[in-house]
């Protein structure tokens, strides 16, 4: 395989992860606007849809620009990455069960730092 065909790969996967994990943050938006938010007015329930929104887009961005690095590093060394298609669909479930679990229940959330310590932890024992 080139190495223009590789990278074309790479940049493919990482727009499917970042769509795939955008997705699932905006329903869980919905599901926490509808269901779990006090909302005393119109403005209220939109001011609230957008903020969660917005989390979730800039968290499925940084997922992507994730998938992104890790995925050239891999291609960089030759591998090439298989069942992009896959890991974008289980990168979006684990988002929304992570999401709908640390919405249902608050005390699951860590914290930015131990958060950040697991995606590296991942991305570093990752094996292809």
């Amino acid at each position: 395989m080139e190495t223009g065909d590789r990278t074309r790969i790479v940049v493919y996967y990482a727009i499917w992860a970042t769509i795939c994990a955008a997705v699932a943050g905006l329903v869980v938006a919905l599901i926490h606007t509808w269901f779990f938010s006090y909302h005393p007015g119109r403005s209220a329930v939109i001011e609230t849809l957008f903020s969660g929104v917005v989390a979730a887009v800039g968290i499925a961005a940084g997922q992507g620009a994730l998938a992104l690095v890790t995925g050239g590093m891999l291609s960089r060394f030759g591998r090439t990455l298989q069942y992009t298609l896959l890991l974008g669909l289980l990168i979006g479930v684990f988002d929304f069960v992570m999401y709908f679990l640390q919405m249902v229940v608050p005390a699951t959330e860590l914290g930015w730092t131990p958060d950040l310590a697991i995606a590296t932890a991942a991305v570093r024992h990752r094996r292809p």
